[in-house]
């Protein structure tokens, strides 16, 4: 087992009630769970990596894809899908050539669309690396997405 994932779970006991704390520190160290971590955390706690899926797919705070440099979310409430943010998804899905919830092959790029990042006056709006984007649109948006490497 790579040392990191050794080094998380050395600090928690074999409880299987350690699950959560220790997928959390996993992540912490990671971006993300990956497939390699699961079989890990299954050897040290005795559960099986169903289990383990099972209960971190349940929390939205976990992924299970690395994540890109940079963080794209989508803003998808009402007044942004309203507004047009449906189609700024739409935009990003094409041009980058994934999903949300994915990453870009190169690892540029990670696309998310959430429920309302609170600026709802502002919609349609997009978070890149927790820089919010207001009053979007999809030259706008093709043109910022330039500036990150």
């Amino acid at each position: 087992m790579p040392e990191p994932i050794g080094t998380i779970l050395a600090k928690h006991s074999r409880e299987p009630d350690e699950l959560i704390p220790i997928l959390q520190d996993v992540q912490k160290e990671y971006g993300y769970i990956s497939a390699e971590s699961v079989k890990g955390i299954s050897r040290y706690l005795r559960i099986s990596e169903n289990t383990i899926y099972g209960v971190s797919s349940f929390y939205a705070q976990f992924r299970f894809t690395e994540p890109g440099r940079h963080s794209v979310k989508v803003c998808l409430g009402t007044a942004c899908h309203v507004r047009g943010g449906a189609t700024l998804l739409e935009m990003l899905e094409r041009g980058l050539g994934i999903h949300c919830g994915e990453t870009t092959e190169d690892k540029r790029f990670g696309l998310e669309r959430v429920a309302c990042l609170g600026c709802c006056a502002l919609s349609p709006v997009v978070e890149i690396d927790k820089e919010i984007y207001s009053r979007m649109t999809v030259n706008r948006l093709t043109e910022q997405l330039k500036e990150y490497e």
